[in-house]
C-alpha cells in the first residue's frame, strides 16, 4: 500500500488560564514517498488539480523538490540512519486549497523501526518550522514514547513562544494516533491530538470522505480563526507575533 486515507476527530482543550474544549472531524493522507506515483488515481493527483491532490511545494523545501529527497538530507545531516520508508501525514489540498497547522514525517530504519519524527509546523503568516524528534543515541522509538521538544515557533497568538511540547505517537492496527501537549513551567496548558482509522486511498475512499466533510481543508482555516476569536472575546492574553527561528528546524 503506498497511501492510505485516515478519518477521524482533532482535539484541542486549552486548561488555563481558561477552560476551553473543541474537536471535528476531519481526514488527513498517509502517504508513503518512496512510491507516490503508485499512490494517484482518478480524484487524487501529484502535483496537479483534482478533488484531492498533493504537492511537492506544500512541504519540506517547498521549492518543488520532492519531499523524499528533503527528508533523508535533513536525516543525514543530523547523522540519523533511516534506509527504511519515510511516511507522510498530512491534509491533502481539497479542490486546490490546504492549510496543514502540522504534518508528521514518520522515519524508519531498515527493519521498520521508527527511528525518528519530524513534525512540520505552520502557522497562518505563511511561515514554517520542523521540529525534528529522535534518540540522541539512535534507538528506536516505540509506540506511546514522550519525546519533549522546545517551543521556538510562533503558532497561536494567545500563547508565548516559550514552553515546551510533548508529543507521543501510537498506532494500533489500521488506528493512528498522534498527540501533542504543550507545557509552561512544566504545566501542561494546552493538549491537543488528532486521531483516525486508515484505509486504502482509492477514488471511492476520497469521494466519500469529499462528501461527508465537503470543503474541509477551507474549515480548517475558518475554524482557527473561529476558536480564536471566541478565546479573544474571553479575554485570554494576546502575545504578539515575534520574528521566525533563524533555522528552518531544531532538534
Amino acid at each position: 500500500m503506498s497511501a492510505e486515507l485516515v478519518s477521524g476527530v482533532v482535539m484541542h482543550r486549552r486548561l488555563r488560564p481558561v477552560g476551553h474544549r473543541f474537536s471535528h472531524r476531519v481526514f488527513f493522507m498517509r502517504l508513503k514517498l518512496s512510491s507516490l506515483e503508485q499512490s494517484c488515481n482518478r480524484l487524487f493527483s501529484l502535483n496537479r488539480f483534482n478533488l484531492l491532490s498533493f504537492f511537492f511545494s506544500d512541504h519540506g523545501a517547498r521549492d518543488g523538490t520532492h519531499p523524499d529527497l528533503w527528508i533523508r538530507a535533513l536525516l543525514w545531516k543530523e547523522h540519523i540512519a533511516c534506509e527504511g520508508e519515510v511516511w507522510l501525514h498530512c491534509f491533502p489540498r481539497v479542490l486546490g486549497y490546504v492549510f496543514n497547522p502540522v504534518s508528521f514525517w514518520f522515519c524508519h530504519a531498515r527493519d521498520g523501526s521508527l527511528v525518528a519524527v519530524v513534525a512540520e509546523v505552520s502557522n497562518t503568516f505563511g511561515e514554517h518550522h520542523a521540529y525534528l524528534l529522535a534518540y540522541p543515541d539512535g534507538r528506536p522509538i516505540k509506540d506511546g514514547d514522550m519525546l519533549a521538544a522546545r517551543k521556538l515557533f510562533h503558532v497561536s497568538p494567545f500563547l508565548p513562544v516559550a514552553g515546551d511540547y510533548a508529543f507521543r505517537f501510537t498506532r494500533k492496527g489500521g488506528l493512528h494516533r498522534a498527540r501533542i501537549d504543550y507545557l509552561a513551567a512544566g504545566e501542561p496548558v494546552l493538549l491537543t491530538s488528532i486521531t483516525g482509522r486508515a484505509e486504502p486511498l482509492t477514488s471511492r475512499a476520497a469521494l466519500r470522505a469529499c462528501l461527508a466533510h465537503p470543503l474541509m481543508t477551507l474549515g480548517v482555516m475558518a475554524g482557527i480563526h473561529w476558536q480564536a476569536l471566541r478565546l479573544w472575546v474571553r479575554r485570554v492574553p494576546f502575545f504578539r507575533k515575534p520574528s521566525p527561528p533563524p533555522a528552518s528546524y531544531s532538534r
